[in-house]
């Protein structure tokens, strides 16, 4: 089958020609219908975060398509099944994962990171990997359903605490952001603020039902101040993992607020005087991924008809220009949803 293989940083992705892959007793292999390109495939590929897994590696953890083979001890999950997957697995050696608390694994695998990810025709993943897509789910918007919806699905109402009736805020509103914005107003927020220094991308959040869009580059915190009658945030998200967004939306935030940090970064974080921290009851909350139930969720809200992806698939590519995807991402194209590889095609 062909995949694309991450050999090196700073180089460009090789398409290559490897072994059909075959499933253990406990794992499904998937024909890859689509996969999506998300941000820390580019720290990855930019070498700015290193690969845990040596390479080559196929990259790629965003994913859907249809169960092609299963292992002898799968149960319930069939060939033609159309799925997403779950982009990760446990390590089944650590004692969480021994005591049966799977959920709590200390050594999670990140698919595309930890093993060969979807950039390919075909992948294997362990069954309970598995989200069932409905019919009236695309492919598409399964595989981006895969991170891009519910990481930030995640980071708002589960780690964040969102309840109805809060103020939020988004910075940066690429892949996740953008979601972000849809997943809060829908969670019941009653003023959500967007930050991004593009203006397509405020844009965006503004068609999306932002209350308020605003460059970083100006006085945020008080902009946010007075459109909240000096209220200001309940709730921040950061999907930039920059040290200045998380700064300024933590300004942003009345006493007792958190800021949840969902995006990726070596930078270092100046929270500012420990005394100011606790004497306004700041919560400052790392966040990384999600778990199969948020996955399931955000796959029905799209299927009822509650979550509109209708404008997230920015384009659709085939896997041989993978590298045109990457370029256009790197380039922090303004159009720029997510974008999609096809294997298929």
């Amino acid at each position: 089958m062909k995949a694309a293989r991450f050999i090196a940083p700073g180089q460009d992705i090789v398409i290559e020609k490897v072994p059909d892959p075959a499933p253990g007793p406990s794992d499904v292999v998937v024909r890859v219908e689509a996969c999506g390109i998300c941000a820390s495939d580019l720290h990855f590929i930019h070498g700015e975060i290193p690969l845990p897994a040596p390479a080559p590696l196929t990259l790629g953890h965003e994913a859907s398509g249809t169960v092609a083979a299963v292992g002898s001890d799968v149960p319930v999950w069939t060939v033609g099944s159309r799925v997403s997957m779950m982009g990760g697995k446990v390590c089944m050696t650590c004692h969480r994962c021994a005591a049966g608390r799977l959920e709590e694994c200390l050594n999670p695998q990140i698919m595309g990171a930890h093993y060969d990810g979807a950039w390919a025709e075909h992948v294997v993943v362990p069954w309970y990997a598995l989200a069932a897509l409905p019919e009236g789910v695309s492919f598409e918007h399964g595989a981006i359903a895969c991170d891009a919806v519910a990481t930030p699905y995640a980071a708002l109402t589960d780690r964040g605490g969102l309840r109805p009736g809060e103020r939020v805020g988004i910075w940066g509103i690429g892949g996740l952001g953008t979601h972000a914005v849809q997943i809060a107003r829908l969670a019941g927020a009653s003023f959500v603020v967007a930050v991004d220094p593009i203006e397509a991308a405020r844009e965006r959040a503004r068609a999306l039902g932002a209350d308020l869009v605003l460059d970083p580059s100006t006085d945020v915190p008080n902009a946010v101040r007075d459109a909240t009658g000096g209220r200001a945030l309940d709730l921040a998200v950061d999907a930039v993992g920059k040290a200045s967004a998380a700064r300024q939306a933590m300004l942003s935030l009345r006493p007792g607020g958190r800021v949840v940090i969902v995006g990726q970064s070596f930078e270092s974080l100046d929270a500012g005087p420990i005394l100011a921290l606790s004497f306004l009851g700041l919560g400052i909350l790392g966040h990384l991924g999600y778990s199969k139930r948020h996955l399931e969720d955000v796959i029905d809200l799209v299927a009822r008809g509650r979550l509109d992806l209708s404008a997230s698939i920015s384009d659709r590519l085939p896997l041989d220009r993978v590298n045109d995807g990457v370029r256009r991402l790197t380039a922090k194209d303004e159009s720029t949803v997510r974008l999609v590889i096809l294997p298929q095609s």
